[in-house]
């Protein structure tokens, strides 16, 4: 199944609440090519965010060098997604209840964080 199936679901699903858009300060939602569709801007435009949808390769360029201002950083999702993976719990979903897989994983995250903070010497740890 495609991503922008379950943009609604997933926009839908997020447990933060999210403030009202304003003209003073408006949402912006950043999308991969996936998203560059009808229905995708449709549903962003219903839940009132500013779409930044960018094509394979279509980054911020610096006029002067020609090099990428921003590169994309999506290999920090992708090396995280591979931390929780190492959990086995996680890998393999055994909990029937749902919660208890959520605890798993806020669990799981916690500790990958406070060992990287740890590992960087982070000054409130020590």
């Amino acid at each position: 199944m495609n991503d922008h199936c379950l943009l609604a679901a997933t926009l839908d699903a997020v447990v933060v609440e999210r403030p009202e858009p304003t003209d003073e300060q408006p949402q912006h939602l950043c999308l991969d090519k996936g998203y560059d569709n009808a229905p995708s801007r449709q549903v962003l435009e219903e839940r009132g965010y500013i779409e930044h949808i960018r094509s394979i390769g279509q980054e911020k360029v610096d006029e002067g060098t020609g090099e990428k201002r921003h590169p994309a950083r999506r290999w920090v999702v992708e090396r995280t997604f591979s931390w929780l993976c190492r959990w086995r719990g996680i890998l393999v979903r055994w909990e029937k209840k749902p919660e208890n897989y959520l605890a798993s994983l806020k669990l799981a995250s916690a500790l990958l964080w406070f060992r990287r903070a740890w590992n960087q010497g982070s000054p409130l740890l020590r």
